[in-house]
């Protein structure tokens, strides 16, 4: 297991974690009880780690994507058409709201 990313908060940590578990990458939240104690504790003692070692690599790039925008900005924000139900749907949601199709990948 190996720390990937040292969070400002557990807010933080945890939206980082959901993003990594939906792409297939196993991580958890340490340290998050232990955040009223800043200032006399490290300042990584609220962070996120990955269980598989073999994943590091792929997450550190995900994350680095996530965090610079790059990852959002893949779709380009052009609006597109569910084909499972024809709503209508903004460039940043990969999946439509209504039915839950996912979006073309084309």
């Amino acid at each position: 297991m190996k720390q990937l990313h040292a969070a400002r908060h557990a807010v933080e940590a945890h939206l980082i974690r959901g993003f990594l578990m939906s792409h297939g990458i196993t991580a958890e939240v340490r340290g998050e009880y232990l955040t009223s104690g800043w200032g006399e504790l490290p300042t990584d003692v609220c962070s996120v780690w990955i269980a598989d070692d073999t994943q590091f690599t792929e997450a550190d790039e995900l994350l680095k994507a996530f965090l610079s925008g790059s990852l959002a900005r893949q779709y380009g924000g052009q609006a597109w058409t569910c084909p499972g139900c024809g709503e209508k749907l903004e460039g940043q949601f990969t999946e439509c709201w209504s039915c839950g199709h996912a979006r073309p990948t084309t």
